[in-house]
């Protein structure tokens, strides 16, 4: 059987995040293999915002991607027309929803980056299109695919997982939800290693860390620790049955492409949108903890004021 050597090819919109010549570098690499190869970064469109990280940056990694290949064009349709794939790579995830209304019409499966939006209801208005359309879309974050989280080894070592805290970096966007920007990474890989069923969170918010403690439907804790000073790794503690198991983890962008060149290729994404919105809601249930002097706030609760 003879293959057909035409790569696929891939759109960016976005151009403001070292996330675009990252990628591009694996995808264009002459010797990927595996799910990683069949692939190439054709064009990209600088959209972004006007907060300082995107607006700052634009130039810098358009020029970058160009370097790299990559055709810059000037409109969405251009975008869609030149690819067979799609990935929304803005960093301010406030823009996200208004992009994905402009390529989810186009039946590409399409890739969206950390954050999936700038709020939970945003996250669903996005799902929501996407499942009317029966367009394939996943997102999420590089942690969860890191090389020690994926590793059944520890998963055999402890057993049933009765706990997890989860720790790493914390920084803040203005104008989104506190930890939909950075806090995600660490609350990604939570969720990597609890699973979801998550019903209420609290949250405690000093000068020098955060504390995001959820309780799970069957009495299972999970804490996330967002690392404002000193030391900021990011890491794991898993209590198991059998054993406490200890990660110290670095998010993985080789892995994660990986994951996108198989969802490209199969259409078949490896989170669902069920556990993203979860995510979502356990990240807003927690800023409405903190406008409560953290009291719990209920998933549920969250959920149905976006959904209304």
């Amino acid at each position: 059987m003879i293959r057909d050597p035409s790569p696929l090819r891939i759109g960016l919109i976005g151009m403001d995040t070292s996330h675009v010549p990252a990628f591009t570098k694996l995808f264009h690499d002459p010797v990927a293999s595996g799910d990683l190869a069949g692939f190439r970064v054709v064009a990209g469109f600088p959209d972004g915002s006007d907060t300082p990280m995107s607006r700052d940056r634009i130039e810098g990694f358009t020029n970058e991607a160009r370097d790299l290949g990559v055709e810059i064009v000037d409109s969405i349709e251009t975008l869609i027309e030149r690819c067979d794939r799609l990935m929304i790579l803005s960093v301010d995830g406030r823009i996200h929803l208004r992009q994905a209304k402009a390529l989810f019409g186009a039946g590409k499966p399409v890739f969206v980056d950390k954050p999936v939006a700038g709020s939970l209801a945003e996250a669903v208005a996005l799902y929501g299109l996407a499942e009317r359309l029966g367009l394939p879309c996943f997102s999420a974050s590089s942690t969860r695919f890191g090389p020690k989280i994926v590793d059944p080894a520890w998963r055999e070592e402890t057993g049933a997982v009765f706990g997890v805290t989860s720790w790493g970096p914390l920084a803040y966007q203005a104008g989104q939800p506190e930890l939909f920007f950075y806090g995600i990474h660490g609350i990604e890989a939570l969720f990597t290693a609890m699973g979801p069923g998550c019903e209420s969170v609290t949250r405690v918010k000093t000068p020098v860390h955060e504390i995001v403690t959820g309780v799970w439907s069957d009495g299972r804790v999970g804490v996330y620790r967002g690392l404002l000073q000193g030391a900021k790794p990011y890491g794991l503690t898993i209590h198991g049955e059998k054993a406490v198991v200890n990660l110290i983890e670095e998010p993985s962008y080789e892995t994660l492409c990986r994951e996108i060149g198989r969802f490209f290729k199969s259409g078949v994404p490896p989170v669902s949108p069920s556990e993203t919105l979860e995510i979502c809601a356990f990240m807003e249930a927690a800023e409405e903890s903190l406008k409560r002097g953290g009291a719990p706030v209920r998933l549920a609760e969250v959920v149905e004021r976006a959904r209304t």
